[in-house]
Parts: C-alpha cells; structure tokens; sequence
C-alpha cells in the first residue's frame, strides 16, 4: 500500500525541466495525487496533468494572494471546468493569507466567501489556505456552514483547539513539511493529540520540503516523511498511519477504488 499526497503543485515551473522524470518517481511511493490550483490558468494545468496520469486528480479555484485579480468570468470557469470534468474533487486552494497581503483582507474575504458558496453548489469539498488568518478563517467557515460544507485544512499552522473546532465541523487537517521541521514543537503537539481518522498528509510540492531534503525542491515523493513524522509522534508503525491516510483521502475526495 502507497501513499496519498493530498497537495501538490506538480504543474509548477519548478517541474518543467523534468517532471517526466519526477513523476515516475513519485508513482514508486503514491497511488494518488492531488494537484490544487492557484487561478484558472492554474486549474486548467492541474486538470490537464490529472487527465494524464489516471491517478491523479484535480482541484479548481483562487489563492488567496491572487483575488486582487479575480473576476466574474475566471470564478465562471473554474465553475465550468468543476462541472464538466469528474477529474475535478475539490475547490482550491482558497482560504485567507495575511502574511503576504498581495490582496487586501475584504478582497481576499470576499473570494473566500464565494469559492465556499461555488463548492456547495457544485457538491464538492473545499482545500484551504491559511497563514496568519486563523480567527477570520474559522469564522467565515462558520457563517458559510451549510450540510455540503466540508474539505481540508491544508498545510496546518492553528491550534489544536481550533483543529478540533473544525474536525467538529467536518473537517480534515493535513500536515505538511513543517511537521517534520525540528522546531515545530506546537506543531507536532496538534499532530500528536488529533484522532488519525482525521488527519492528512501532503508535500505542498515544490514547497515546504522536509528534513532531510531542506533547501531543495519538494515533490510527493517526500509524503512520506510526513507520513514517518506523524508515526513516531503518536507512536504507531508507519503503515498504520499511510493506510488511515490515505483511506481518509479517497473518502474526503470521494475518489472510488
């Protein structure tokens, strides 16, 4: 049994001098990827990649530092390419992020807003962004918060109060590279404490790479790192923790074995 890395930006630039390559790599350790996107352009990459690997999937949707330059027709075409291609699990990454304001704060609230309104209509999960915005993230949850709201906190950074707030509400919490970091204490402390029948991993390719790969480019090769980390935090065998993940992930994504 392989891995399931939840968030992996395999269409970025990083990977064009080789993503063949890093892609044959990658398929030895997973059995599913998920590409999220940051914009339409993005999304219609992601889905062009998920259409040739027939374990990978997609999400569609507007980052956050990108919402200054969203508009009617980008959200019409994210909502089109959702509704024609069954490649297309999620809506994301979306979310709030205040550490770069490249978009103003009501902008990126707005955004947030309408993409969380776009996945209930659509039926489908959400993948969110947040950095430095936790307060605000969990509020806007609160008041979109419907019988269809549900998705993945991705690339956790909160609270364990807050994460179980969320599980409350439906949620998944994934882990990223930070987890493994040495100095991530708090961090560890919310992967150690959160029920494994919550919790995700992924890779943020090409970002976030964990020990021992710091300073190089990351790719869902290196989920498992994550994977080991959380294993030894709550002390289980590494398969115990690659099967609860990625049976979470088939069950978030509603992808079918």
């Amino acid at each position: 049994m392989k891995l399931f890395d939840t968030h992996a930006h395999v269409y970025d630039k990083a990977f064009d001098n080789d993503r063949e390559a890093m892609m044959k790599t990658v398929w030895e350790v997973c059995d599913y990827v998920v590409c999220p996107a940051e914009n339409l352009e993005t999304s219609r990459k992601a889905l062009a990649m998920a259409q040739q690997y027939p374990h990978m999937y997609a999400a569609a949707g507007i980052h956050p530092q990108l919402t200054a330059q969203a508009t009617e027709e980008e959200l019409d075409g994210i909502r089109k390419l959702a509704e024609e291609n069954d490649k297309i699990v999620a809506i994301g990454e979306i979310g709030l992020d205040y550490y770069y304001l490249y978009s103003d704060i009501e902008t990126q609230k707005e955004w947030f807003g309408r993409q969380i309104d776009l996945a209930a209509e659509l039926d489908l999960p959400i993948l969110i962004h947040d950095r430095d915005a936790h307060g605000d993230t969990l509020k806007i949850l609160k008041e979109h918060q419907t019988d269809r709201l549900r998705g993945i906190l991705h690339c956790y950074s909160g609270s364990l109060e807050m994460a179980k707030e969320l599980i409350q509400m439906g949620f998944y919490i994934s882990f990223a590279g930070p987890v493994v970091f040495p100095k991530s204490t708090k961090l560890k402390e919310v992967a150690r404490e959160l029920p494994l029948d919550r919790i995700l991993v992924e890779t943020d390719s090409p970002y976030l790479t964990p020990p021992p790969f710091r300073g190089r480019r990351n790719d869902p090769s290196k989920v498992r790192y994550v994977a080991e980390e959380i294993a030894r935090l709550k002390e289980l065998p590494v398969e115990t923790v690659i099967e609860a993940t990625r049976r979470n992930a088939l069950a978030i994504y509603q992808i079918a074995e």
